[in-house]
């Protein structure tokens, strides 16, 4: 039986990053993987969407320069496009195993199943360990209705071959959102479907409004106040019974509700470690209910957002933790988020309906889109609001939609973080013209 003094079930960034952290700290370190190595993320989440939105973002320009400089507008090949996104994540599991045996970390392929606090079993092995960490993600969630072995996940969607000539997305997140205007740009016809009428209910609702009409305007078909009560599929297309009872027939149809903690399959509620159905428990310390176990990313119940950064944050902070260079909680900086669209939504700090009715903030709404660094590329839609607290006139949150939106939200994260006040900022020289440029006229 092998022993280690670190055992990391699931090799997606965090706990990548903590592997690595703790084996350069000196520590023998396994890292157990049932999937593709790397997680989510680089294999079938952000960065394959990423690649696939670089195709829309780019035309999007074009789109916006059409009779100022470019007289045609390509259309998006598919095929090609998929291409290009295989030549990264066809690499991806190899890279990442390849990457933790070159530092001398045991690697180990199969579904850890523990049989005490200190001993996992992996196929016919045993495995020890002094201390765990479960860093074993999430997963698609599908709707239970009859019919629903018919959706497609956002991993069928990022791996189709060929692009269906009308699709349906059930749900009004991130994923949904993201995924309807790729395929929208794309050239199928999409339709949305929600419970209620407010999709992205995390983001500022008036911009959130302002964006879900401009992607009304490119032809996304937008069906709120209704749910998939019911999917059928007499013949090449799906039929999809509505809340109104009425149906609409598509090629595909896919499910984007939510996600689910990889949490059952590991004997987890046999050796007493804490979890519901949203996500492991853990304490201010990433600790489990069981003192050795420690738990991080995606897996976990947090009301942080999940995110790739976070979870490599935390995987740092546990290798910090775990070899005593640390005893602190854990303590999180501010967190941006985004949505990739056209145009980009994204947000950061206070930023929610109660914050903004609060007297103690002063909320400026600015619309960008004569801004010169918007205007050279005749952005339609560019908008933010700035939040600052009056008596100090400290940046607290903001919200912006635009083509720059995340390199504007990047800026200030950073200076919310730092506590930069407007003075200082007054005081820097940046380039021009830019988004940073832009800063002191917001701030």
């Amino acid at each position: 039986m092998k022993r280690f003094e670190i055992i990391i079930i699931g090799s997606g960034p965090g706990g990548m990053a903590a592997a690595y952290d703790l084996k350069e700290a000196g520590k023998s370190v396994a890292v157990v993987e049932a999937d593709l190595w790397g997680g989510t993320c680089p294999n079938r989440g952000c960065d394959p969407k990423k690649i696939l939105y670089g195709a829309v973002e780019a035309r999007d320009i074009l789109l916006q320069l059409e009779k100022k400089g470019f007289n045609t507008v390509p259309k998006i090949n598919w095929s090609d496009l998929m291409t290009f996104k295989e030549t990264f994540t066809q690499k991806v599991p190899v890279e990442q195993k390849e990457g933790l045996t070159s530092m001398g970390i045991q690697t180990i392929t199969g579904n850890a199943i523990f049989k005490d606090s200190h001993t996992i079993t992996v196929g016919n092995h045993e495995y020890q360990a002094d201390k765990f960490i479960l860093a074993t993600g999430q997963r698609s969630a599908i709707v239970d209705i009859p019919g629903k072995e018919h959706f497609g996940t956002s991993t069928d969607f990022l791996s189709m071959k060929k692009l269906p000539k009308k699709i349906a997305f059930v749900g009004g997140g991130y994923i949904s959102l993201e995924l309807a205007n790729i395929a929208n740009s794309c050239g199928s016809e999409v339709h949305l479907i929600h419970h209620n009428e407010r999709p992205l209910k995390e983001f500022d609702e008036e911009l959130t409004k302002e964006l879900l009409d401009h992607l009304k305007s490119r032809g996304v078909h937008m069906h709120f106040n209704e749910s998939a009560e019911l999917l059928t599929k007499p013949s090449d297309q799906i039929n999809i019974t509505l809340t109104s009872q009425s149906i609409l027939s598509v090629d595909r149809v896919f499910c984007a509700t939510g996600r689910i903690p990889n949490v059952e399959g590991m004997n987890l509620e046999k050796i007493g470690v804490g979890y519901t159905p949203k996500g492991i428990s853990v304490n201010e310390y990433l600790q489990t209910t069981i003192e050795n176990i420690y738990a991080l990313g995606d897996c976990l119940q947090k009301k942080q957002p999940k995110l790739t950064p976070v979870s490599s944050f935390e995987g740092r902070y546990l290798a910090q933790l775990l070899t005593g260079r640390s005893q602190e909680k854990i303590k999180y900086p501010v967190l941006p988020t985004i949505l990739f669209n056209s145009p980009k939504l994204a947000q950061v700090g206070l930023t929610n309906k109660e914050t903004l009715e609060n007297e103690k903030y002063k909320v400026q709404a600015f619309d960008l889109s004569q801004w010169f660094t918007y205007k050279h590329f005749n952005e339609p839609l560019a908008k933010a609001k700035i939040v600052t607290e009056k008596a100090t006139g400290q940046l607290v949150g903001a919200t912006v939609l635009g083509n720059e939106a995340d390199q504007l939200i990047n800026l200030f994260t950073l200076m919310i973080n730092q506590k930069l006040s407007s003075e200082k900022i007054n005081k820097m020289i940046m380039l021009y013209p830019t988004v940073g440029s832009d800063l002191s006229y917001l701030y």
